[in-house]
């Protein structure tokens, strides 16, 4: 059954409920856990799981993030393709790269494929397009 003294209904009004100056009891410090204890109390616990937790770690070039290519495997071409010839730039792939093996003749368009790619496809008795130049048979 609820009744009037509870700690709320005592401190109503006040200021800080009881936590001393200036807002104590608000910050992350309060909490014990997060960003605070990792040098403190939970120092056991970042080195065991989060060994790289503090100090700097490298960069991100700012050319790299306009370089992104959608790339795919040929074990996976392998899997997908239905006929004997696919169209990967319809697909949203821009490469093609040659992990895995191909069993079947497949003609492929892609905008560029790695030497290995291409060998492959070739040994399977396929073609690889790409839009720089041709490698057939």
């Amino acid at each position: 059954m609820p009744h009037k003294l509870r700690k709320i209904r005592k401190f109503r009004g006040t200021r800080t409920v009881g936590y001393g100056r200036i807002g104590q009891h608000r910050d992350s410090g309060s909490k014990g856990n997060r960003k605070v204890g990792r040098h403190k109390h939970l120092w056991s616990k970042i080195v065991t799981t989060e060994p790289n937790y503090f100090g700097k770690h490298g960069f991100t070039s700012p050319q790299s993030k306009h370089r992104v290519e959608n790339t795919i495997n040929l074990h996976k071409l392998d899997q997908m393709a239905k006929t004997s010839e696919i169209n990967l730039t319809e697909l949203g792939y821009t490469k093609l790269l040659g992990t895995g093996k191909i069993t079947r003749a497949l003609t492929i368009q892609v905008p560029s494929a790695s030497k290995t790619a291409a060998q492959k496809v070739q040994e399977a008795g396929g073609k690889v397009i790409t839009s720089t130049s041709t490698t057939e048979e």
